[in-house]
């Protein structure tokens, strides 16, 4: 048997038209999707991207593709489903290389990217540094070496949103119109890096999610942003094609039994009943 796992994302710090064409940084966070690949019978609640991930390897490695029947997948995951947590480039990463384990084979991250892209949209949870990636071709990758320490109020909402059908809309026009708020948030962002700066990063991801707001509008963003405004958390930052928000803080110099009740008293925990607190972290995968 061989194991491996896989962060889950809070949204994406940025995500939006840069440089060509559509691309994201994901936010990496503590919650993570675990899966082992051993020699024996599949089960039958497997999820299918899992499968069409082994069986794409197999066709990779020029293997019998009837190797496939011989090999059971098996996971744990809490990482909720459909709200832009990137549970499904969870998943499939974390098969990849689980199986590459099995099978005594080697998965760099350039190879695994160019694998996912094959089956769905990629988030940059698969790279250990933070990633400016071209999720639909794996084309562009740009990565930063700076690891922000980062505490998050996961804000979950009820809302479900399948990436697949997101990105079947056209979005060409909106995203265009955006440009130049994604630009000020890139070069923000590069400066957040440069500086090892977390409220210029706040500052970036904000933006980023402003202009989303036109995209796949959040509820209560802006008492959202009033929060931040008012108890001087880094910013916020958004599922771009989810429903989550995250609230960027440190809870060494920010109170977030406090965030928590103000959500409670301006009823906006009532849009997103579950609130979970989790960490920035590095991606990659383990």
């Amino acid at each position: 048997m061989a194991e491996a796992t896989c962060p889950a994302s809070c949204g994406e710090l940025l995500q939006g038209w840069l440089l060509g064409g559509e691309k994201l940084i994901s936010c990496p966070v503590n919650w993570f999707s675990c899966v082992s690949v051993s020699e024996g019978v599949p089960i039958l609640n497997e999820r299918p991207r899992m499968r069409q991930m082994v069986n794409l390897l197999l066709d990779y490695w020029q293997e019998p593709p009837e190797l496939t029947f011989g090999l059971r997948i098996e996971y744990q995951s809490t990482i909720p489903l459909a709200k832009g947590m990137a549970s499904s480039t969870a998943d499939i990463a974390a098969t990849a290389q689980a199986t590459a384990r099995l099978l005594g084979k080697s998965l760099n991250s350039k190879e695994l990217a160019q694998l996912c892209v094959k089956l769905e949209p990629t988030d940059s949870t698969i790279f250990k540094q933070l990633t400016l990636f071209d999720h639909l071709t794996a084309q562009t990758r740009i990565s930063f070496n700076w690891q922000p320490d980062i505490d998050i109020l996961l804000l979950e909402s009820s809302q479900t949103i399948l990436t697949e059908e997101y990105h079947q809309r056209d979005r060409h026009s909106q995203l265009w119109d955006n440009a130049s708020l994604l630009q000020q948030a890139w070069l923000q962002f590069n400066t957040a890096n440069q500086r090892h700066d977390n409220y210029r990063l706040g500052e970036a991801c904000t933006l980023s999610a402003i202009a989303n707001q036109s995209i796949l509008p959040k509820p209560c963003f802006d008492h959202l942003r009033n929060l931040v405004e008012q108890t001087g958390i880094y910013g916020l930052n958004v599922a771009h094609s989810g429903s989550v928000v995250g609230l960027l803080f440190n809870s060494h110099h920010h109170d977030a039994n406090y965030l928590c009740w103000w959500l409670h008293q301006k009823q906006i925990s009532e849009h997103y009943p579950k609130i979970h607190q989790v960490k920035l972290i590095a991606g990659g995968i383990r």
